[in-house]
């Protein structure tokens, strides 16, 4: 889906924030099944998860590969563990509207106060490149979860004005709901029809979202790092469905009920806004938010290669006006098939 060249890897030494998550694990295997890096280093806070997961067939005896536990909101630990490091991946990140919204300092700490250590970390231990995981929440946010990520990236798009004549940069990727996940709203829907519910929920039958499998967004961030410069928000070009069809395309003959939208939640999601429109360029598989700060005029990178072109100043990307829609029998074949 995502055709731009990808990163070599090869030799390098990758750090993964939320290493253990649906995202990290995946990311983690594609690396060591593509790439020889020298190390790969899963860092996270969750002692059962790391242990399942280095006995996971995918991972057992690899060599390169090594477990830290830590948390984002422990900075000392942080530079600990990225000494020599190459690459960060920052996945780690309290995800869950409703925890976020019930426990908000909580998730401050870790998306918020969790960006700065990982920031303040990877200058101090002179890391080249650093790529963070933000979401659709983050454009015009009405939940705390979307807050504290647009405030996480803010935090990494102008790390790049501390770093100066060091070689560390730091970029940002923002996609939307991941089938594969584990906070997708597809095994939740898989959960109730196993128990054999007599209806599926639907909060509003107008809502529309953004849908990226896994394996996509694992090449999108690796396309991503390979053009960073620094300070950019990478945006892919991915297709919308309605919570409906998802319903239809699961259970066809199940009824749905409406529940009503829940706190902090939209009708549909926006991946750029009108506001960022006039500092954003289209490119034939993405979109590309420069950033406004001073040191972006002073070293703008050639997109040219890419036919990168600047979006109309009334543009903006939202999963209800999308140029690219999932129909029940899309949706249908990306859930009986590989997530590619």
């Amino acid at each position: 889906m995502f055709d731009t060249p990808m990163t070599d890897l090869n030799g390098a030494s990758i750090l993964v924030t939320g290493g253990t998550g649906s995202f990290g694990k995946s990311f983690i295997r594609s690396i060591l099944e593509n790439y020889t890096p020298k190390r790969v280093i899963v860092f996270s806070r969750d002692e059962l998860k790391q242990f399942e997961m280095s006995h996971d067939p995918a991972f057992v005896d690899k060599k390169n590969l090594r477990f830290f536990i830590g948390d984002v909101r422990d900075a000392d630990r942080l530079e600990t563990a990225m000494q020599g490091v190459d690459l960060v991946v920052h996945a780690a990140a309290l995800k869950q509207v409703e925890t976020a919204e019930y426990n908000p300092i909580e998730c401050i700490r870790t998306n918020i106060n969790g960006a700065e250590n990982v920031v303040k970390a990877a200058l101090r231990s002179g890391v080249r490149q650093v790529l963070a995981l933000s979401t659709d929440k983050a454009a015009n946010p009405v939940n705390l979860y979307g807050a504290s990520k647009l405030a996480s990236d803010k935090i990494f798009v102008a790390a790049n004005n501390l770093s100066g004549s060091m070689k560390t940069r730091f970029s940002v990727v923002r996609y939307g709901n991941v089938h594969g996940s584990r906070g997708s709203v597809v095994p939740f829907f898989k959960n109730l029809i196993a128990d054999n519910a007599d209806s599926l929920p639907i909060t509003d039958p107008r809502m529309t979202r953004f849908w990226i499998t896994l394996p996509q967004g694992i090449n999108f961030v690796l396309s991503s790092i390979a053009m960073m410069q620094g300070g950019e928000i990478f945006v892919p070009k991915i297709p919308s469905m309605r919570i409906t069809d998802l319903a239809e395309a699961l259970a066809p003959n199940l009824p749905t009920r409406i529940v009503g939208i829940r706190p902090g939640e939209k009708l549909h999601e926006a991946l750029i806004t009108e506001d960022e429109a006039r500092n954003t360029l289209e490119t034939e598989d993405r979109f590309i938010i420069t950033p406004p700060h001073h040191y972006w005029t002073d070293e703008i990178p050639d997109y040219a290669m890419l036919k990168a072109t600047p979006v109309s100043e009334d543009f903006k990307y939202t999963s209800d006006i999308n140029a690219d829609w999932l129909d029940v029998s899309d949706i249908r074949k990306m859930l009986e098939g590989p997530a590619k």
